[in-house]
């Protein structure tokens, strides 16, 4: 009976600090994730947005809140499509500032020569790592319609140096993966290691950053800016890399500063979209804000708002063209929507 009453005394002491906790704590944490969880939540009503599998919020490395849509889970593999491109540039970046590439103005042909056609086009010796990372090259597309008559030939790397000029090296912008892949052909020349191997080993110390599954060509050279499975999680951390510098949360350099700086430079602008890009990643003003973005077919999104330190990401069904169905502005649309909500909640403002 007296250890029943000192129980019982003990719980009433402790009572009021519980409450206290339960009243000013717990609602607190829970008003911080409310507004942007509710709208995730929402999301899954909309039926223009049917293809959509994940989305990710997080604001100065915290995650404000995630949700997986018809069965699929943040963690699980997707095929990010061409955003991989973003992710093959951070390659080049760090390339460059180990020393095995010179630069952006560095010649290609040198590096590939082995590769060229019997009788190339002049303008091939003028095409450089920045041209190919721009999508500036000159070279016909291998993206879209030409896609397919690509991947089935012998030689990747051959066939699209072969392609006739479309304009002079510098010129307009001619969206094609092949100009990422000769990249990848690139750094594994330059390093003697696959593009994979330099992945693991110069973002590998990346927490939560993976790579699956990755397509070759039939020399063996991973597929440069497709194909390539990730996790929502995974390009989480890798946008995350960006925002913060190339820098990790423990402090690791693993991407040069003035490369990100580089990368999201305008260099010219997309014929179809009007929308800025870079070196790998396209750049528009979303919700009053700039937002830097990778973008794969299909809806495979990594947004970055350097004003706001958020980053998001949206994964889909690998189902159709986001751009001409309209799918991709929608997801603009929902990140517009996402940045209204983080400005005007109190409680998330860093």
């Amino acid at each position: 009976m007296i250890r029943f009453a000192t129980a019982v005394f003990a719980r009433a002491l402790l009572a009021p600090t519980f409450v206290f906790w339960t009243l000013f704590v717990l609602p607190a944490a829970a008003e911080v994730q409310a507004p942007v969880s509710a709208l995730l939540k929402e999301l899954a009503s909309r039926t223009e947005l049917e293809p959509l599998k994940t989305v990710i919020v997080a604001r100065d490395g915290e995650i404000l809140a995630e949700r997986g849509y018809r069965g699929n889970r943040v963690t699980d593999a997707t095929n990010i499509k061409s955003a991989s491109k973003s992710i093959i540039s951070a390659l080049v970046g760090i390339a460059i500032d180990k020393g095995m590439l010179e630069g952006p103005d560095q010649k290609i042909a040198p590096i590939l020569k082995a590769d060229l056609p019997a009788s190339p086009d002049p303008r091939v010796n003028d095409i450089t790592i920045g041209n190919l990372l721009s999508m500036q090259a000159g070279l016909g597309r291998l993206s879209g319609p030409n896609y397919g008559r690509w991947v089935a030939s012998r030689n990747w790397v051959r066939t699209a140096l072969a392609q006739p000029f479309d304009d002079d090296p510098g010129g307009q912008m001619l969206y094609s993966t092949a100009s990422t892949h000769l990249l990848s052909a690139i750094l594994t020349k330059v390093s003697g290691k696959s593009t994979l191997t330099l992945a693991h080993d110069w973002l590998g110390p990346l927490e939560g950053f993976r790579i699956g599954a990755w397509d070759r060509d039939p020399q063996g050279i991973y597929l440069g800016g497709n194909q390539m499975a990730m996790s929502a999680r995974s390009l989480l951390a890798f946008g995350e890399l960006y925002r913060n510098g190339g820098r990790t949360a423990s402090g690791a350099q693993l991407v040069p500063p003035a490369w990100i700086e580089a990368s999201w430079q305008h260099r010219t602008n997309s014929r179809f979209s009007g929308d800025s890009y870079g070196y790998g990643w396209f750049e528009r003003r979303i919700a009053g804000e700039d937002v830097h973005f990778a973008w794969g077919y299909g809806g495979q999104m990594l947004y970055i708002v350097p004003s706001l330190d958020l980053t998001v990401v949206m994964t889909s069904a690998e189902s159709g063209p986001s751009a001409r169905n309209g799918y991709r502005d929608a997801l603009h649309l929902v990140l517009g929507e996402i940045i209204t909500t983080v400005k005007d909640d109190p409680e998330t403002d860093g």
